[in-house]
């Protein structure tokens, strides 16, 4: 009787550990798959001086509260010449920026439209 608790207990944290092993093995995936793909933003990103035109303002849900977040509006003028208008995906609270602030803004030549302002584009978070 004693030897089927301790077989049990031994098969349990065996299974415990492949859990803990297959989630570890998820988020290096996962986190290699992020690395690469800002990686591969950087190498053929075109530069550009762009200012901070707007702040919008949202309420964000944070559990019990409502918060307002402010999400920076940036322009810039593209390699071709357009004027060329983006929006951070990631709000703050304080601003992380002010109205009329210059920023370096990192884009694709291909897709002007996928833009991020330098500060951010060390982790892909602003588009």
């Amino acid at each position: 009787m004693e030897f089927e608790v301790q077989a049990r207990g031994r098969a349990t944290r065996r299974w415990i550990a492949i859990g803990l092993i297959a989630l570890g093995v998820f988020f290096l995936v996962f986190g290699l798959v992020l690395a690469g793909a800002s990686a591969s933003f950087l190498s053929e990103a075109k530069r550009s001086r762009g200012s901070v035109v707007a702040l919008e303002w949202r309420e964000e849900d944070l559990g019990e509260d409502r918060t307002p977040v402010a999400y920076p509006v940036v322009e810039f003028t593209s390699a071709d010449g357009m004027p060329r208008r983006f929006q951070s995906s990631t709000g703050s609270n304080p601003p992380s920026h002010e109205k009329g602030e210059r920023v370096e803004v990192l884009y694709r030549a291909d897709s002007p439209e996928d833009a991020r302002s330098t500060d951010s584009a060390h982790c892909g978070c602003c588009r």
